[in-house]
């Protein structure tokens, strides 16, 4: 589970990124100032409240044009140049341009001058705040190890839109509050004034503190500083590497698909508020819990989603946010609003958290500033685009109504545009999360479940090769290792590989595991010697994991049949259940030991517990297993059933109460029928082909933790593509313990 406070608190123990995240947080509050401050001033440079009104909004529109021209080769300034510089030249550069805003103001007295040199300075401030962010993200990286960005990205997005903005608006109202006070000081002390100085000079600052004391921001010390390539062949090479990055091109799909439903909102905002009869504070009231959700969605995200992978996770929360405005589209009242916007907001701030920590982890060095640079290009005009086209279609009112049945919703056209935002947002969310997954295959809820609760679950590990994976499970005394001797040797008349195995033994690691978690204690050792239930689960998942790395796997990916006696669900069923550890957990445990290696048939031998304990005994005390109470096995057997009833297109349940070669001919319809075989080959005199013939007179040692009704054993691999040379040798101590006259015997069988 993340510990939010814990990695922030070590980030910003790194001396180079503490500095850093002072320089992004009094460049951010900077920002914000600059921008409010500068529109205020124009603002007061006219008295007629039309022009006020033209002045703040042609103030904020000049600030977003000239990502149109420059936008598109910002980002080869922060890859091509020394990061520090370029930052440390773009802070001079705003250092230089708000101060003259306010100057150029008390040297002329010219409303006419003024204006025109704020249209320039505000075009030229613009361009230095595209260079300086690509610049800044790029950076970051390069001071942090990768496992800390994330934490890095929190503290960074918290100041720039959670911090700052409060801050600069504070400071605005206690100059304006003052302004009775130090207007009469002259024209100099005017509120927006001294507003602009004091953010030129905080860029003052900035710029020394990154030029002087932050070298680390470079990142490429000791590498060529200059370039030889020209500035197009750059801005060619950041497309190029965009069209063929398919998860940096995922990303990018997936956060302008969220920044169009973004400027799609802010356009309808205003006319859709009126559609829920709640005034005309509904439209603030709805912005101020979608930017409380944004700053949730921060905050908490990676703590609310745990250890679920954080490419699953990006996908997830533009869904997540497209889910919020499908809402809002059709809230019948104001509450149901609040919470859509609050659901958008949370959905947002995560999608933004995760889209850049993971396009910090996903581009090179030599490539990020122009990502990040396409990035905020895209999204200012993306914005601009859906917010001008959005705006003037919301106010086309239809005059029907959708009657929910409790409710009735108008059909307005600003819900309409929402309801498409909506889906458009769903449909890039599932297009990115689909271009990016890291585990496929694996069901998405589930997955989600289980990070909740700290145990992800894990894609598949695949195999190379084309072989098939049949397995038998079943309580003691059901006959599976009988059966599965007869399979195996009826496959290998086929002409098939077959590999023959078990649980737990199969390798030499597994014999030593077997003798701890089968033996009976010695009556004089007081359990001291007896493992605990989750030793025991874990010894188990230890001899699963050596078990298919060493003998399914390379058996599967030569394309042989392996035939396991026990695999997975014994341990679901006998320690999840029996020992009540729980089923979903020791499923985890063992699906994490087998990289998610599942059978192509599992065949389920049922019999009552009473009987199959009966014949497993033979008269004896039987294994440790074996001598639990009926109450187990019972709820053993149940299990067994559960797993089947639920999956039940890979299972075949038996009854065990036939005779073998009834039981067998099941089996082998099953297993034919899945691997295509058409055609009976004769059996010959022979036997088994290739068997080891001194293993012939082997006997078959009682299997402890299997049942033993009929000639029970625990074979392993008999032949590598037949030449007779066994696999993953046993020891001289598991020898006699495999039943290779059995083999013998059933594949010589008439």
């Amino acid at each position: 589970m993340a510990n939010t406070l814990g990695d922030i608190q070590t980030v910003l123990r790194i001396r180079p990124f503490r500095r850093l995240w002072t320089v992004l947080g009094l460049a951010s509050f900077g920002d914000w100032l600059a921008i409010f401050a500068t529109a205020g001033f124009a603002q007061s440079l006219f008295d007629d409240p039309a022009a006020k009104g033209a002045a703040f909004s042609a103030t904020i529109v000049l600030r977003l044009l000239p990502s149109l021209v420059l936008g598109p080769v910002a980002g080869v300034f922060a890859d091509r140049f020394d990061r520090r510089k370029t930052m440390a030249a773009c802070d001079t550069a705003r250092f230089l341009l708000i101060a003259s805003v306010p100057t150029v103001y008390l040297i002329t007295d010219n409303t006419a001058v003024t204006v025109a040199w704020l249209a320039i300075a505000q075009l030229c401030i613009e361009g230095a705040v595209l260079i300086w962010s690509p610049a800044k993200e790029a950076a970051v990286p390069n001071l942090l190890p990768p496992e800390k960005y994330e934490a890095a990205n929190q503290l960074s997005l918290a100041t720039t839109y959670g911090i700052a903005p409060p801050l600069a608006f504070a400071v605005l109202a206690i100059l304006e509050r003052g302004s009775a006070v130090w207007s009469n000081l002259g024209t100099w002390a005017e509120p927006m004034v001294i507003a602009l100085y004091l953010t030129a000079a905080m860029f003052a600052i900035l710029a020394v503190t990154v030029y002087f004391f932050i070298p680390e921001i470079s990142g490429r010390i000791g590498e060529a500083a200059a370039k030889t390539s020209s500035v197009w062949h750059d801005f060619v090479e950041g497309w190029s590497y965009l069209r063929t990055s398919e998860r940096v091109r995922g990303l990018i799909v997936g956060m302008l698909g969220a920044f169009s439903g973004a400027g799609i909102l802010i356009g309808v905002g205003t006319v859709y508020a009126t559609t829920l009869g709640a005034g005309e504070a509904a439209f603030y009231t709805l912005a101020v819990f979608l930017f409380l959700g944004l700053g949730c969605g921060i905050a908490f995200g990676p703590k609310l989603i745990g250890e679920l992978s954080r490419l699953r996770w990006f996908g997830m929360s533009i869904v997540l946010a497209g889910t919020g405005l499908a809402l809002d589209a059709v809230a019948p009242h104001m509450v149901f609003s609040v919470i859509g916007s609050l659901i958008i907001g949370l959905g947002a701030g995560m999608a933004f958290l995760a889209g850049i920590t993971l396009l910090q982890r996903e581009t090179e060095d030599e490539i990020r500033g122009r990502m990040f640079a396409f990035i905020a290009v895209s999204a200012r005009v993306i914005l601009m685009l859906s917010m001008t086209i959005a705006a003037p279609l919301a106010g086309w009112q239809a005059a029907r109504s959708l009657d929910l049945g409790f409710a009735d919703v108008p059909l307005s056209m600003s819900r309409i545009l929402l309801f498409i935002a909506a889906a458009l947002v769903v449909w890039l969310g599932v297009t990115a999360f689909k271009s990016m997954d890291d585990k496929p295959g694996v069901p998405v809820f589930a997955d989600l479940w289980s990070s909740l609760r700290g145990r992800p679950l894990t894609a598949a590990e695949p195999v190379a090769g084309t072989g098939f994976f049949v397995v038998f499970e079943g309580g003691e005394g059901a006959g599976k290792s009988t059966q599965s001797v007869k399979l195996a040797a009826w496959l290998k008349l086929r002409g098939y590989e077959a590999v023959l195995t078990r649980e737990p033994g199969a390798t030499d690691i597994g014999m030593r595991i077997r003798s701890l978690v089968l033996d009976s204690a010695p009556e004089n050792s007081g359990g001291a010697s007896t493992p605990t239930p989750r030793a025991e689960a874990l010894l188990f998942a230890a001899d699963r994991a050596q078990h298919v790395d060493k003998v399914i796997r390379p058996a599967l990916e030569r394309g042989a049949v392996v035939v396991s006696d026990r695999y997975i669900d014994s341990s679901i069923a006998y320690q999840g259940s029996g020992r009540a550890l729980g089923k979903d957990e020791i499923a985890w445990v063992s699906t994490w030991a087998t990289g998610g290696l599942k059978p192509d048939l599992t065949v389920l031998l049922d019999v009552d517990p009473a009987d199959g304990l009966h014949r497993a005994k033979a008269g004896g005390d039987g294994d440790r297993l074996e001598q639990e109470q009926l109450e187990y096995h019972e709820k053993v057997r149940e299990t067994f059933l559960q797993l089947a009833a639920a999956d039940s297109g890979r299972y075949l349940v038996i009854e065990a109460g036939g005779t073998p070669d009834e039981i067998a001919a099941r089996v082998r319809a099953a297993v034919a029928e899945r691997l295509d075989i058409r055609t009976r080959t004769t059996r010959t005199e022979t036997g088994w082909p290739g068997l080891d013939a001194t293993r012939n007179g082997a006997k078959g040692n009682k299997n402890p933790q299997h049942d033993t009704t009929q000639n029970d054993t625990a074979p392993h691999d008999t032949t590598r593509n037949g030449t007779g040379k066994p696999d993953a040798a046993p020891t001289a101590q598991s020898t006699k313990d495999y039943g290779w006259d059995t083999v013998a015997e059933e594949a010589s069988r008439p």
